[in-house]
């Protein structure tokens, strides 16, 4: 099937492509056309079944009603959950979103944002995966609307969304404690830069001094990003191992927790019985695994519903420059039964 163009309306009709361009613009009336040819116009448009090019029609306007996102990792749920709410929110709005993973690649992140931009978005939202703010410095510079979720650079006076990670490690890690464990282990995961990470590993370790446990090196383990279930199982192998012998493990995401629950059945232990377990982020997995997983959770509707909202009073407002939005969430720790209560002479 054919696509009707513009020229195909204003010929069905007998007047110029202009005439229609500025009709479809909502600037009929500015430029004195007469109220039936609007109709008209309008009613051949319907009829023909016309879809005006947004990207042609965004370089004329300097607007292309398009957000793009860019997300450390899509194959994480809790990312795809965070794709889907900003979608929703976008579209009420009005706004299209082009979606796009870092892989946790910084210059793939470089990449990805430099076409975005030269795709004309209006604005971005990043959950940014970079060790330095060279980037996010250059968008601020430029006036270009934006907003950082998930993570953040304290130097950088910009717009973002994030949660109370300290926090939300601190009450997870204390949970633990109060059940009875001594010997925590935390396992984390690279790229150890970020902003997120950074606070849950300050979280678990003050929760360990509050109660007067010292905090030992040998049982905190870093996992790369991209060897997560092979480096996992060595890992938990050493931490289950002595002198270590950890009774109980924070693990700082939910891709790790994934990760150890397979390992955890493919060594045959039994959780709370041989290791208790906290994650942070929750997921519709952890509800149904038995037993089921206590996660530290986080608003996601909020955080994408004001990240958008943030943005697009950025967008209309570009400007008058409005002040930067710095909003910081609360979690909440969902108890289940991986934690137990601990019983064993270890």
């Amino acid at each position: 099937m054919k696509k009707i163009s513009l020229s195909d309306v204003a010929v069905s009709l007998g007047v110029s492509k202009a005439l229609v361009s500025m009709v479809l613009n909502n600037r009929g009336n500015e430029m004195g056309i007469s109220a039936d040819t609007q109709k008209r116009v309008l009613a051949k448009v319907k009829e023909l079944n016309y879809r005006p090019n947004q990207f042609a029609r965004g370089l004329r306007l300097g607007k292309s009603n398009t957000i793009g996102l860019i997300v450390a990792d899509i194959s994480n749920p809790f990312y795809s959950r965070i794709a889907r709410n900003i979608e929703d929110s976008c579209s009420k709005h009005g706004y299209n979103l082009m979606i796009c993973s870092s892989d946790e690649n910084e210059e793939k992140e470089t990449s990805l944002m430099h076409m975005l931009l030269e795709r004309q978005v209006d604005g971005l939202i990043i959950s940014t995966t970079q060790s330095t703010s060279k980037d996010v410095a250059f968008l601020k510079e430029d006036n270009f609307p934006f907003v950082l979720i998930d993570r953040f650079f304290p130097n950088i006076d910009s717009n973002y969304v994030v949660i109370d990670n300290y926090q939300g490690a601190f009450a997870a890690t204390e949970h633990l404690i109060n059940m009875g464990y001594t010997r925590i282990a935390q396992m984390t995961i690279s790229p150890s830069h970020l902003s997120s990470l950074k606070e849950r590993s300050r979280g678990y370790t003050d929760a360990l001094k509050k109660h007067g446990i010292k905090v030992n090196k040998n049982l905190t383990s870093l996992v790369p990003f991209g060897e997560i279930k092979a480096k996992v199982y060595e890992e938990l192998k050493n931490l289950l191992s002595a002198p270590q012998n950890a009774q109980a493990l924070f693990l700082a995401n939910n891709n790790l927790t994934v990760a150890c629950l397979e390992c955890i059945n493919e060594m045959k232990l039994r959780i709370p019985h041989d290791i208790a377990i906290v994650s942070f982020d929750d997921i519709d997995l952890f509800r149904v695994f038995y037993p089921p997983i206590t996660a530290v959770a986080q608003p996601i509707d909020e955080i994408c519903q004001r990240s958008v909202e943030i943005l697009i009073n950025e967008i209309n407002n570009k400007e008058s420059n409005p002040e930067k939005v710095k909003e910081i969430m609360q979690t909440k720790l969902v108890v289940r039964d991986s934690c137990g209560k601990f019983f064993r002479n270890l």
